[in-house]
């Protein structure tokens, strides 16, 4: 079933600069920024310029550039956060079944802590 993009999601309005956030990093094809709702001691979003759903939106129609520009965003906010050392873990949801929140792609990159076993079972 084919997906459209809200533009008016929240973090569409965050790139639209009507809505602030409290900015980590920014490039070309990405911005981070501090999790409103931080579940550890480090808890940022990083998500694309452009308007994608979810990482399958992203995979399938992002450029080389986009895609690149992303990874590589989550990469130099981990080592700007210092997160690299002792480790960070990065999660994002695609759809429905994963308790995607906000149609718009977003990365989080948890760090501060221990972050346990990657998902629970059952």
């Amino acid at each position: 079933m084919a997906r459209s993009y809200d533009s008016n999601n929240i973090f569409a309005r965050i790139l639209r600069g009507e809505i602030p956030c409290k900015k980590v990093h920014e490039t070309e094809h990405a911005l981070a920024f501090h999790d409103i709702d931080p579940q550890a001691p480090v808890h940022v979003l990083v998500i694309p310029k452009g308007p994608y759903i979810d990482m399958d939106d992203f995979t399938a129609k992002g450029s080389d550039a986009e895609i690149a520009g992303l990874f590589r965003a989550v990469g130099e906010v981990a080592r700007m956060l210092g997160a690299d050392g002792p480790g960070y873990r990065t999660l994002s949801n695609c759809g429905e079944a994963a308790h995607q929140e906000v149609p718009h792609l977003h990365i989080h990159l948890f760090a501060g802590r221990d972050l346990g076993r990657m998902i629970g079972k059952g």
